[in-house]
């Protein structure tokens, strides 16, 4: 079958996972047509990416390159207008790895209302929370995990014990960063609190950063002295190393994170969480009580760290949950189940 993708966001490509930090959503897109070629289908993707390149048969060309003539399926990421860049198509789709927002502007609704898309949800909250109000067909696929976090080397938790969390500096980290500093670090006192931001890299080593910052930058600088430590994000391997040597993934949730996507990593690798239950997605990452703890208020989040950082027994236990439990789901499997919404 000859499958094009389409997106227009940032200069990226199949080979950009294992090699530079990416957000979820362009993970999804990076990884989800090689896997389809590999599985014998004809793919073309284009997107921004700076040369075109062929990543395990999958075809990227450049945004200005020249284009498919005809798909028998189109999948549009994100946004549905477009569905109107590639002329030709058999089955039309919009991939919604994203906010709902993104189907919700006066150009997206015309694009859905012309082309009357499938639209392939990345969780069944996301699905259920659209109004749908053209009665579009919809389904759910969600997504594979990197191979870089499905490796078998054992966990390998380092001394003096440490978290990590990579929650957006507006999206509860300010909570996390006091809680840490009031309640944490007085009962595990040699512990470290490593945050994978690149906004706060940025800041701490005199660079420019957007306005509204000011405040997580402070307590983020003031934190300093309770062992938090501020990391740029990395590629997927490194990445999966850090979370091989901490002791506990900390997620303060927000009420607009569609997947969990870093807490499905970290989860595979065998790193237990503590989260708040923001909303569903990160109550569907985290098997509570087996993988992690779901955190009811400020007490209980405070006590499941605490013990993740000074039992190593306690850590065994859920650490050997997560990778039983949470190892399933690579682009291989999903890439099977995307086959049956192309035809």
């Amino acid at each position: 079958m000859r499958v094009t993708f389409i997106d227009d966001s940032i200069p990226f490509d199949g080979y950009s996972p294992p090699s530079q930090p990416l957000d979820g959503p362009e993970k999804l897109f990076a990884s989800l047509p090689p896997a389809l070629s590999m599985r014998g289908h004809d793919v073309t993707v284009i997107n921004r990416a700076a040369f075109p390149v062929t990543v395990h048969g999958s075809r990227w060309i450049t945004w200005e390159g020249e284009r498919p003539v005809a798909s028998d399926a189109l999948i549009a990421f994100r946004r549905p207008e477009l569905l109107d860049q590639v002329p030709v198509a058999g089955k039309r789709l919009v991939w919604v790895g994203g906010a709902l927002a993104d189907l919700q502007t006066e150009a997206a609704r015309d694009a859905l209302e012309r082309h009357r898309p499938r639209l392939v949800f990345i969780n069944k909250a996301q699905q259920e929370a659209f109004a749908n109000p053209l009665g579009l067909e919809t389904s759910v696929n969600e997504p594979g995990i990197a191979s870089a976090y499905l490796e078998d080397d054992a966990m390998n938790p380092a001394e003096p014990p440490h978290a990590i969390t990579t929650a957006h500096p507006l999206g509860g980290l300010l909570w996390l960063l006091r809680l840490w500093m009031a309640r944490i670090r007085p009962e595990a006192p040699t512990a470290e609190l490593h945050v994978y931001s690149a906004v706060l890299d940025k800041a701490q080593l005199g660079g420019a950063v957007p306005p509204g910052f000011a405040s997580i930058i402070e307590e983020a600088t003031a934190a300093r002295a309770y062992g938090v430590v501020v990391k740029r994000p990395l590629a997927d391997p490194a990445m999966a190393e850090a979370y091989r040597q901490a002791r506990a993934h900390l997620h303060p949730g927000e009420p607009g994170d569609v997947y969990g996507f870093t807490l499905a990593e970290s989860q595979a690798m065998g790193l237990p969480a503590v989260a708040r239950a923001a909303n569903t997605t990160v109550v569907d990452r985290v098997a509570d009580g087996q993988t992690g703890t779901i955190a009811a208020n400020n007490t209980a989040f405070a006590a499941a760290t605490i013990t993740l950082l000074n039992d190593r027994l306690a850590f065994d236990r859920m650490s050997a949950n997560a990778r039983l439990f949470k190892r399933g789901r690579t682009w291989a499997i999903a890439a099977a189940e995307w086959e049956d919404k192309l035809t």
